[in-house]
């Protein structure tokens, strides 16, 4: 079996992992829980939206019923398509580590359950799009939301091997979405999750930094 480090196709979460998106994930379901006269869940609550599908969120985060949490998800995105998406920074040195792994050959991907047509608008509108040879995302539907759906999918479209790849994310979901489908996961320390939770959900190497990962993967 090929080694996590020397595998080529990369395949990477996009929030906490290429981009800090914080300040609109935050902003958007604040907005959204506003709009229903909703009370407002702690910060620290808040910031677990960072990760997990939206639907799912707002009913496990916020408690509420299918039906509320399907309307906090319409206006969540009501913001997010106009201000919240461009409420978001490139992690520093990420687009350097993206060219020198494709400089060693690498085939890179993302896996995120963002939505897909958001996915790729913030990487286009940070000049990463083209490193990628796939981005892949969850559908507008809220169908191919969890992290393993989203991979099996990519997996299939780029004809991408289990044996020669490997997840790289930020959180649990990501440890746990690349179990399902056979890979393992590099657990990034820069992004939204901790090198508890990342070791427990069974990570198979722990980066501090964008450099740090690269350096890995050489």
């Amino acid at each position: 079996m090929i080694a996590p480090n020397k595998r080529r196709d990369l395949i990477f979460d996009l929030d906490g992992t290429l981009t800090d998106s914080a300040e609109g994930i935050l902003r958007c379901a604040r907005y959204a829980l506003q709009k229903l006269s909703l009370p407002l869940p702690p910060e620290e609550t808040l910031r677990k939206f960072i990760g997990p599908p939206l639907l799912g969120a707002f009913t496990d985060l916020c408690g509420l019923d299918q039906e509320t949490a399907l309307q906090c998800v319409y206006w969540y995105r009501e913001r997010y398509r106009e201000i919240g998406w461009f409420e978001n920074r490139v992690y520093d040195g990420i687009p350097e580590a993206l060219r020198q792994l494709k400089s060693k050959g690498k085939r890179l991907f993302v896996a995120t359950s963002k939505p897909e047509p958001f996915a790729i608008r913030i990487l286009e509108k940070f000049g990463l799009a083209p490193d990628f040879d796939l981005i892949a995302g969850s559908l507008l539907d809220n169908s191919r939301s969890q992290k393993a759906e989203v991979l099996t999918f990519l997996m299939e479209a780029a004809s991408i091997s289990p044996d020669d790849a490997v997840m790289i994310g930020d959180r649990f979901y990501d440890v746990n979405g690349a179990k399902e489908v056979g890979l393992p996961c590099v657990g990034v320390l820069y992004g939204f999750g901790d090198a508890n939770e990342l070791s427990e959900a069974g990570a198979c190497q722990l980066v501090s930094t964008p450099q740090e990962l690269a350096r890995y993967f050489e």
